[in-house]
């Protein structure tokens, strides 16, 4: 392992509840629990109020509410004491223009238009026109009457709370404000607009983040400047890159950021199923997705596909994925993004914008990756073109000019737009739309899961597992991140249901004729959410669920609320948890669940935290933690408590598998442990013999592959068969007998150099996962 790279992580998420002070108070209980380096959130200065930091403003300074540059030192030198790392999230996509105030470099261009020295900062077509501000109300007017409301404020255009800066020399005695607006760089606009005719690019559909330049050498510099100069003092291990999918040229940008940082980088980009990183990229991997789905997806049973699919058809919701996605996608092209497709369709001045236009969103519509890194990526971009051809095929002579000018300039506009907008297109239709509207089974609906794939069998989990070693060893891996729709432990609960569909459908059909949710895939989708994360609160069920109601955009949405559905969705938490039998069926149900969910978890991490990569602990799940997506996945977490129990676990106790959660704290304080203590490397799959072969997963690692895996998987099916009875994991042969770091107990020796056999029924007597060490 290199010297800049963690042995694992702890991804803190600072914000004004929680400060870089108090992140630096719990330096010491991550040092006990065996952390490598402590993981941030974007820690320069953000929007006003902004909860997660990924709205940055200025990238020139630490954020004042997290601290500022003095609680910033505090940080790493504490870390540094603890021979701790510092691993931080940065974002060079884009950056916030919310308050154009708050954002200098935003505001000046505001103010001199193209003139500005900061407007190549920003991705904005001037030739198109003023730039467009889309602000203002619209009742249908297309914001005309709200025009009627802006008003002079010194040198300062003002509506309502909004204000904006006034060019030089502007501003006449006698003029009324509507005449001061025509004079400036920029036009505010009907909100609505921001869909339809935007000229500067932004963060998915998020009108108030402006894309950056980050291409340019002089953006580059004056963006990283900062974050360069903690590294230069050393006091940075690492960086995560948000979204590199967004920039002109990843590639280019990882090569110039690996120039000027020696340390650990890995970037947030999304892998198909089938997807490797550009092995050009100097970065040493992912932010572990791709983990994610490989471990989450071997706890699932494939037998429960078939009767989980037919629940979802007799309950009203469509459960072919790829039929779903793609009309999603389509949607999504053709609507929310239709600014970004006219922009690029406007790259085509030969071809009528009424031909452009539909051949740009079809093509946008089918990539089978998030983005083609063209060169590179040349072949998943000629499965897009083949595929809009076969769909849109009234467009096959306008998709065959674009391939055509694509394969003449791959670095050119054209080909550069298309593959910035695909990763849009991907994310807002699958990700934030189809993922809430394909509920069939909503353990596989993670970002970049694979939903039409029902999970991963063993071979196929030790297949990447491999890979993963042999081409990107220090990637990160993770289970649960800030963008999950749902944390590890609601997943782990939720595979259970793989094991027993049809008792599972017998339920919700119960469940549903009592109090259901008159939108079949929202219904479909409530009942999983009740049950992976149950026990939960009314306030916290309703907020996740008018957010999942709004993204599947089947009966309202964001912009186009149905007051009437919105309320109905609303109101069932409190008709379900009111209702005193239904409630005890849920809850009954829960009960006959819960212990295998529980194994599944900790199957899950002890694998996550020992296979090939460098592992992520997200903040709080190192007890039972079932969170729904984003903001319910950053609630406070109570450290003293783990504290508490850690000090318990430090004086030898080992907590039994039960509802405080101790347990996961005791597996992952024992594995990050053992990965500070000495190098993982290499990766060997073991295999079980015996008649419960299938329900074990094992692994082993280390130079002399003397730390072994187990993990339990479909514990109910397990149990149903009669248990492990003779099962055993042969481990490799070597001199020195193995013990079980979880237990502390030492497996019977057998003769030098011959594999002993680890018999499960006695090694996962006490936990349902061990961690073997030849001793």
């Amino acid at each position: 392992m290199a010297s800049h790279t963690p042995t694992s992580v702890y991804r803190l998420q600072v914000g004004p509840g929680f400060t870089l002070t108090d992140a630096a108070a719990t330096v010491d209980y991550l040092h006990r629990l065996g952390v490598g380096a402590a993981y941030l959130s974007p820690i320069l200065t953000a929007a006003p109020g902004s909860t997660h930091g990924y709205d940055v403003v200025d990238p020139t300074e630490v954020s004042p509410p997290l601290g500022g540059e003095p609680a910033r030192r505090e940080l790493a030198a504490t870390l540094s004491g603890h021979g701790m790392g510092l691993v931080v999230d940065i974002v060079p996509n884009h950056m916030s223009v919310a308050v154009p105030a708050a954002n200098p470099w935003w505001w000046d261009v505001l103010r001199h238009g193209p003139q500005s020295p900061y407007a190549r900062f920003f991705d904005i077509d001037f030739e198109a026109g003023p730039l467009l501000v889309p602000v203002l109300a619209d009742d249908g007017d297309g914001g005309a009457a709200a025009l009627a409301e802006l008003s002079l404020d010194g040198e300062q255009l003002a509506y309502h709370e909004h204000r904006f800066p006034l060019a030089p020399g502007t501003r006449h005695s006698g003029d009324d404000a509507d005449a001061v607006h025509q004079r400036q760089h920029y036009r505010l606009v009907s909100w609505r607009r921001g869909t339809a005719e935007l000229n500067y690019r932004r963060f998915f559909d998020i009108s108030d983040l402006a894309a950056v330049r980050v291409e340019d050498p002089e953006v580059f510099a004056a963006t990283h400047a900062e974050i360069l100069r903690w590294a230069d003092a050393g006091e940075l291990t690492g960086l995560r890159v948000d979204h590199p999918d967004g920039l002109t040229d990843p590639g280019g940008y990882v090569r110039r950021l690996r120039a000027a940082f020696d340390g650990w980088i890995v970037v947030e980009k999304i892998l198909g199923a089938e997807e490797a990183l550009p092995a050009s990229w100097p970065v040493d991997g992912t932010t572990g997705y791709d983990a994610l789905r490989e471990v989450c997806g071997v706890f699932i049973d494939p037998a429960g596909e078939q009767p989980l699919t037919r629940l979802a058809a007799a309950m009203g919701t469509d459960p072919d994925f790829e039929r779903v996605e793609a009309d999603s996608r389509a949607e999504v092209a053709e609507t929310t993004l239709v600014a970004e497709v006219r922009r690029i369709a406007a790259l085509l001045p030969d071809i009528p914008a009424e031909r452009a236009r539909p051949a740009v969103a079809a093509l946008l519509a089918v990539f089978p990756v998030y983005r083609s890194y063209l060169p590179e990526g040349m072949s998943w971009w000629q499965q897009a073109v083949c595929e809009a051809s076969r769909r849109a095929p009234d467009y096959v002579d306008v998709l065959a000019a674009i391939d055509h000018r694509v394969h003449a300039e791959p670095a050119g506009d054209l080909a550069r737009r298309i593959q910035q907008t695909s990763g849009m297109v991907v994310a807002k239709g699958t990700e934030d739309t189809a993922f809430y509207r394909h509920t069939r089974f909503i353990a596989l609906n993670e970002v970049g899961g694979a939903p039409e794939r029902f999970g991963l069998d063993v071979a196929g989990f030790h297949e990447r597992a491999a890979l993963r070693e042999a081409a990107w060893p220090h990637s990160m891996t993770t289970l649960s991140t800030h963008d999950t729709k749902r944390s590890e432990d609601v997943r782990a609960r939720l595979a259970v249901l793989s094991e027993i569909p049809e008792d599972f459908g017998a339920a919700v059909r119960r469940w549903t004729g009592r109090c259901g949710i008159e939108e079949p895939a929202l219904n479909l989708l409530a009942w999983q959410t009740l049950v992976g994360v149950w026990p939960i609160s009314e306030p916290r069920l309703r907020g996740y669920l008018e957010k999942a109601a709004k993204e599947s955009g089947l009966r309202t949405s964001w912009t186009d609320p149905d007051p009437r559905f919105e309320e109905h969705v609303r109101s069932w938490p409190e008709r379900v948890l009111d209702d005193a039998d239904l409630s005890a069926d849920v809850a009954a149900f829960v009960a006959r669940i819960r212990d295998a969910g529980w194994s599944n978890a900790l199957g899950q991490k002890l694998v996550q935290l020992t296979e090939p990569g460098i592992p992520d602990v997200y903040q709080g799940s190192e007890l039972w933690e079932l969170s729904l997506v984003d903001p319910d996945n950053r609630r406070p977490v109570d450290f003293t408590v783990r504290e508490a129990l850690l000090e318990r676990l430090e004086h030898g106790w080992r907590p039994d598998v039960d509802v405080s959660g101790a347990a996961k704290l005791h597996v992952i304080r024992q594995a990050l442990h053992l990965r500070a203590s000495r190098p993982l490397t290499g990766y060997r799959p073991l295999t079980p013999v015996g008649p419960a072969a299938e329900h074990a997963l094992a692994f082993a690692r280390g130079e002399r592959w003397e730390v072994v895996t187990i993990a339990t998987r479909l514990p109910l099916g397990l149990a149903a068969s009669g248990g492990w009875r003779d099962t055993a994991v042969p481990l490799p042969a070597g001199s020195g007998g193995w013990s079980d770091l979880l237990t502390g107990r030492a497996l019977a020796p057998t003769q030098e150099y011959e594999p002993t056999l680890a018999f499960l029924g006695e090694v996962l007597d006490r936990y349902p996962v061990a961690l073997l060490v030849r001793r």
